[in-house]
């Protein structure tokens, strides 16, 4: 290309030393273009590139290599194993997860066979020589962590049945739990606690959950709560898989602390659930240079040792440039299609590929192109696996491709439709034992499902499979459910404080709850057990008072001089830090709190999370992943700071959260609180850290909403605490303008408390209306109780709910306001014996100042004026013209 036409360059703007030398290059290359073909001299340059970085040279790294395996055989270090017992060992585990499926399909709960089929040697590999257990002397109470893919859960399951650990009645339970002794469909944590470690099947939480749990070791281990030194996270994903956001959320963090305390194993089959993956382009290679971009080690394992005859015989490079020219779904076409489809349309494209395939038999070309994967060979496997052990300073991706449905049968292998294929027929499973080589006679088929198969307990398969399994800990997985020490109750100092209440001085809940944590964190016993989490904006609830104090955790401390050194509240980084501080990611910062709040069994070691984030993008922003923590029995405090609709002035629709309250609801393991007083937030922690760390742990968490709002915080009243706890406590009782006074009850949460409070002396002083104001501090937990009472009495037991007993007697209708949309305190309703009506923020929230807001949705205290004296009126207890009147008044109407 003439100059004047040429791009410009970033190196353009470099001073050339020495232009002649630099023409000299080009000039070489233009040659060998000439001479010996763009192939040759594009091949010199990468080689070019790979010296220059064994040599140290400081250049960008290619982001992708060719469509070859990246150890070659003659590279690949001696397997350890007996490679046939290995072999023998994974036909029975293959043979009893499509048997377990296929039997459960009788009773239509299905099941997925293809994906295990796959990836079967990528598992065996690794628990027969790479998995530590939980007694590992390496990893002791650690083990490795390992995220399984949930649609390979049969396997998983069919080696454990293997083992001993589950029998022929667990396998028939597949997918039928209500009985309790079932086995769930995937890796559920809460359904099976002594088998799995971390819920894996919402796709794209379990890569993002790996890279956490991995950063989570490393923050363990440099903060001095324990060494994790020999715990390694393997993360088993699908190249579909990848295609969700989460998978590749954290890379680059993974990257920049240098994780190489984690491998992610992709398998690659080329398939999502319904088709290919990438139909017209190639998944691995896009995967590499996603994740060579990323600063990871990539290590192919693609060919298994059928294809080196056709390299050896790639003379000329045109096996490998045509591998890379085919679309991903072209190749399954190969893989399903006859040796002739593969001469004419693979090996017919280029002219020196026509010869080659002339000195291939058929039986080659189908058996390279059928079923010949890197993913399906333990010494490949086994090679990948080694080198990502041993490389240092980045974690490692290995991309293993393999045939989905593999011995399954030409029935399933490669077809788009095998993640729908629940079941094998009595001929294909014949077929399939016939090509593992199975002991399983033909009469075994002739009554009843098709039969699992057991070499015995005695047999020289099971001692083989124990004696590694004793030999690297113990079984994997496997969760500890043994009890961990109750962690001592902190000072009574810090709860204290609250309870006192703020005098004069106005303080908002959200600062009240950090000081409590900020107090405990001081606590001998147990501050070091908290770990503070914050996606970003600390300072906007108040903690930037942490950062010198206790830190923010970074793995390389702080290799700079802040900007605010000289200030109180400078920015402290350091490589012991307590504080998560996560950026704009809440879905890292969750991640984190799954990896704290789970870490009493993954480590044996209790931390105590507290995730503090704006309220609108907690529950409605990363809801899959609070219920992958409650999945996995995660223990902790979730805080949605600013909450409320009418809190946050300015902000508007995005950041006013009117609904999270009922969104937590749904999930039976969230604990969720509204509390209005600084003294409320005291009694609910505290309770918290009794019911997760105490002697008898809960596998619960707590969520609480705090609020931005300065109040001034009043002192705790005697005997509230039971009250606060259940849900609802009456705070402050009206005092009656004379002895035939209307009454009503009015209940409120969170911030509403004060309009309520200013609804009542309103009602008293220009209406004469009696008003008690009640707290509401958990509408949830009302309603959990008296669901529980409503299921009680259908077995014949006679219980009141708390709510209705709290307020029998209450004279007059009740009236409930919140920062919620009413669905809310409207869960209540049933069980509340007196007229019941609510106000909430329903609809879209707005930008405006706080009282123009609640204005707007109608709750600010002349509206809830207003709307008591409606319901009195509808009871015929104040004059309809009163209440036309309270609205011209207040400006409502």
């Amino acid at each position: 290309m003439p100059d004047a036409e040429r791009i410009p360059s970033e190196l353009d703007q470099l001073v050339d030393r020495d232009p002649e030398e630099t023409a000299e290059w080009a000039a070489s290359l233009d040659a060998v273009a000439r001479e010996a073909g763009p192939h040759r001299a594009a091949y010199l340059m990468r080689r070019t590139l790979e010296h220059a970085g064994r040599t140290g040279l400081a250049l960008p790294p290619l982001p992708e290599t060719d469509y070859v395996n990246s150890i070659p055989t003659a590279a690949e270090p001696e397997f350890p194993g007996d490679e046939e017992m290995e072999r023998r060992i994974t036909a029975w585990n293959r043979w009893n997860a499509a048997a377990m499926v296929t039997r459960g399909s009788r009773l239509g709960v299905g099941g997925h066979i293809a994906t295990y089929a796959s990836a079967a040697w990528l598992y065996e590999v690794g628990f027969q020589h790479f998995f530590r257990g939980k007694e590992s002397a390496e990893a002791p109470g650690s083990g490795d962590q390992l995220y399984l893919q949930g649609h390979a859960s049969p396997g998983i399951y069919a080696r454990a049945f293997l083992e001993g650990r589950l029998t022929e009645a667990h396998l028939d339970n597949f997918r039928r739990e209500a009985g309790g002794d079932g086995l769930p469909s995937y890796p559920h944590p809460r359904r099976l606690p002594w088998l799995w470690e971390f819920p894996t099947v919402s796709m794209g939480l379990g890569p993002l959950s790996a890279i956490y749990q991995a950063r989570f070791n490393r923050y363990l281990a440099g903060r001095g709560i324990k060494d994790t030194s020999g715990s390694h996270v393997w993360a088993f994903l699908g190249d579909g898989e990848m295609d969700e956001p989460e998978s590749t959320a954290a890379l680059t963090l993974a990257a920049r602390e240098g994780l190489d305390n984690l491998t992610f194993v992709v398998n690659c089959n080329l398939q999502r659930l319904d088709g290919p993956v990438r139909a017209n382009f190639k998944i691995v290679q896009e995967l590499e240079a996603q994740f060579r971009a990323a600063g990871w080690n990539v290590v192919k394992t693609l060919w298994g040792s059928a294809w080196d005859e056709l390299f050896a015989l790639d003379t000329t490079g045109a096996l490998v440039r045509r591998l890379r020219e085919v679309p991903d779904a072209q190749f399954q076409t190969y893989a399903a299609r006859d040796a002739a489809y593969v001469r004419e349309h693979f090996f017919g494209a280029d002219p020196a590929l026509v010869e080659m395939a002339k000195l291939l038999t058929d039986a080659k070309i189908t058996e390279c192109f059928g079923v010949s994967r890197g993913g399906h060979e333990p010494r490949k496997v086994y090679a990948a696996y080694r080198a990502a052990l041993a490389h240092r300073g980045a974690p490692t991706v290995i991309l293993a491709q393999t045939v989905k449905g593999h011995t399954l049968g030409k029935g399933f292998e490669s077809k788009n439709a095998n993640h729908q294929m629940k079941k094998l027929t009595v001929d294909e499973f014949k077929d399939m034992r016939d090509l593992l080589d199975l002991p399983i006679p033909d009469r075994a088929f002739d009554d009843g499902p098709v039969p699992y198969g057991h070499p015995g307990a005695d047999s020289p398969e099971v001692r083989y499979l124990v004696e590694r399994r004793a030999a690297l800990g113990g079984p994997a997985p496997a969760r500890r459910t043994h009890p961990v020490p109750a962690l001592p109750e902190p000072s009574e100092r810090a709860f204290q404080a609250l309870a006192k209440g703020s005098g004069k001085q106005e303080l908002a809940t959200t600062m009240a709850l950090v000081r409590l944590v900020k107090d405990l964190m001081r606590d001998k016993e147990t501050g070091r057990r908290w770990v503070p989490i914050v996606p970003d904006e600390a300072r906007t609830f108040g903690m930037e008072s942490l950062f010198p104090s206790a830190g923010i955790y970074s793995p390389k401390g702080q290799t700079y001089e802040p900007v605010d050194r000289d200030q109180l509240m400078y920015y402290k980084e350091a490589d012991d830090g307590q504080i998560l501080n996560e950026g704009i990611t809440e879905a890292g910062a969750m991640a984190d709190f799954i990896a704290a709040a789970t870490s009493y069994a993954t480590h044996g070691e209790p931390m105590i999370p507290l995730y503090i984030f704006y309220s609108m993008f907690g529950w409605q922003r990363t809801g899959d992943q609070l219920w992958q923590l409650a999945d996995q029995l995660g223990r902790g405090f979730v805080v949605g700071a600013t909450a409320g609709r009418t809190t946050l002035t300015g902000e508007g629709l995005q950041h006013a959260d009117g609904h999270s309250h009922l969104i937590a609801s749904t999930n039976p393991a969230s604990l969720n609180y509204d509390p209005a007083f600084a003294y409320e937030i005291a009694v609910i922690v505290r309770d918290g850290l009794r019911r997760m760390y105490g002697p008898e742990p809960e596998d619960v968490f707590y969520y609480l909403t705090v609020y931005n709002e300065p109040k001034v915080q009043p002192a705790m009243p005697e005997g509230v605490e039971e009250g606060i706890l259940r849900g609802l406590y009456r705070f402050r009782e009206g005092v009656p303008a004379a002895p035939d006074s209307p009454r009503i009850q009015l209940l409120a949460s969170g911030t509403a408390i004060h309009w309520a409070l200013d609804a009542q002396r309103l009602l008293a002083d220009d209406w004469g209306v009696i008003a008690d104001v009640w707290s509401a501090t958990s509408w949830s937990e009302l309603r959990r109780d008296a669901l529980s009472c409503d299921t009680a009495q259908l077995r014949g037991e006679d219980r009141v709910p708390y709510v209705t007993r709290a307020l029998r007697g209450a004279p007059g209708p009740v009236l409930a306001v919140s920062d919620w949309m009413r669905a809310v305190p409207d869960q209540i309703a049933p069980w509340v014996e007196q007229d019941w009506s609510s106000l909430g923020t329903d609809g879209f929230g707005l930008s405006d100042t706080r009282e123009a807001a609640r204005r707007h949705f109608g709750v600010d205290a002349e509206s809830v004026t207003v709307a008591a004296l409606d319901r009195l009126a509808r009871r015929g207890e104040v004059k309809r013209e009163t209440v036309r009147e309270a609205a011209r008044r207040y400006g409502s109407a």
